[in-house]
């Protein structure tokens, strides 16, 4: 049986996982692949730390360009995270006709068309499983399984930290500092969790998606991107009341032409699939006009699951390699210019208002002026019998308008005597699963 070469940049978590297991299943993984699957080479940044996975002498090296210019490295693994140094080492491996597989979500997103251009004019293989939802299958699912698709929506829990953390809230009543801290010491959410709770790592996710599912590629900057910083407890449990559970989705909807992409906390109503997803468990359910809805459900982050992913990709490339078909899947290329994103405003939407409002007669009737006098009409309301300086804590539910409207009167709203110092604004995701 013939051997290809495997090198790997990056030995925290992920890189230790997948070289255990390309040094512990190697039988399996040969079998599966159809080639031996040999670890050659291995970039750290420290070379004096200690390790739960031992290396031959001279598979470990702290400078990873000479990974990627070794010629017995066949397959580059790419797992160091950031965006400067990793594209760099991809942009390397890819012009020289090297395969890689990368778990980089940020660099995808960031600059997934240039790195997909460069491995087709090679004829090289970009894999990225791991990029998004761990070991849920999403990037195959959309690129091979549902390639006969128009797909319509894909809605997912992108982030299982941030879902930890509602969880947590939710379960335990925990105020949200609370959960943070449970999800750090856990291990599911870093030193700094910004990229986590503020959306931004769902934000990639969900781009890497979109370019997957409609060949376009869009900027961050121009969509909708909130985290779950502002949730409360108290929404938590209102929510609760009204039938639903709040959760952190990555949203992407196409209609005609435009395709909408935003990512914000939801409430899902209990009897949705993605409501029951608890812990730090992802989901993603994806509408194809041909399909209906198909739902992937897993663990989304980690070292196993993660490790998972990768070498699945691993597994495909070595048999692209051993067969001569390197570049059988098609890449992004980010061609679809007729294709547009749909400007924030005009996107439709419900909204859950709650804010504290003046126990006067008279109060709720001016709400109800201002909300109408933007198109917006109420659903229902649940307003509490608790008084705290003369305040009343008041739920809204809207119906459907325009994202525009509900900006304009909330700037006119959060001003007003009657109303206090906070008004929360949350979407309501009140999808239809496709027949």
């Amino acid at each position: 049986m013939k051997t290809v070469g495997i090198g790997i940049l990056g030995c925290g978590t992920v890189g230790s996982g997948v070289a255990q297991e390309l040094q512990e299943r190697s039988s399996l993984l040969a079998e599966r692949a159809g080639m031996v699957l040999e670890l050659r080479r291995v970039a750290v940044r420290d070379l004096s730390r200690s390790r739960d996975v031992s290396f031959e002498e001279g598979v470990l090296t702290d400078d990873p360009r000479s990974v990627v210019a070794d010629p017995s490295v066949d397959i580059v693994i790419e797992l160091i995270g950031g965006v400067d140094l990793a594209r760099e080492l991809v942009l390397m491996a890819l012009t020289a006709g090297k395969s890689v597989v990368t778990a980089n979500k940020a660099l995808l997103a960031e600059h997934g068309k240039e790195l997909f251009a460069v491995a087709a004019e090679n004829n090289a293989d970009l894999f990225f499983e791991a990029s998004v939802a761990g070991a849920v299958p999403i990037i195959k699912a959309l690129r091979e399984g549902l390639a006969g698709n128009q797909i319509q929506r894909i809605v997912g829990i992108l982030n299982g930290t941030c879902n930890y953390i509602l969880t947590c809230m939710e379960d335990g009543g925990t105020e949200f500092d609370v959960a943070l801290k449970d999800a750090m010491e856990m291990g599911y959410a870093e030193a700094d969790p910004s990229l986590d709770i503020d959306g931004g790592d769902t934000a990639h996710k969900a781009l890497i998606l979109a370019a997957l599912a409609y060949n376009r590629f869009f900027d961050q900057s121009d969509i909708v991107v909130d985290g779950i910083r502002g949730i409360a407890l108290d929404d938590l449990q209102y929510a609760a009341e009204l039938g639903y559970r709040i959760k952190l989705l990555g949203v992407i909807l196409q209609d005609g032409d435009q395709i909408a992409v935003r990512i914000h906390p939801a409430l899902v109503p209990h009897g949705r699939m993605l409501a029951s997803v608890t812990g730090s468990y992802n989901a993603v359910m994806v509408d194809g006009h041909l399909s209906g809805t198909t739902v992937f459900h897993g663990r989304g982050a980690g070292r196993e699951p993660t490790t998972s992913a990768v070498l699945a990709d691993v597994v495909d490339v070595v048999r692209n390699l051993s067969s001569g078909a390197t570049g059988r899947l098609p890449v992004v290329d980010g061609t679809a210019d007729h294709l547009s994103l749909r400007p924030i405003e005009d996107m439709r939407v419900r909204y859950y208002l709650r804010m504290e409002l003046l126990d006067e007669p008279g109060v709720f009737a001016k709400i109800s002026e201002c909300l109408g006098s933007h198109g917006i009409s109420i659903s229902s309301v649940l307003q509490k019998s608790s008084v705290v300086d003369g305040f009343v804590p008041a739920i809204i539910m809207t119906h459907v308008a325009p994202e525009g409207a509900f900006c304009a009167a909330l700037e006119e709203l959060r001003p007003m005597d009657a109303v206090g110092d906070e008004v929360v604004s949350i979407r309501v995701e009140e999808f239809e699963e496709a027949e």
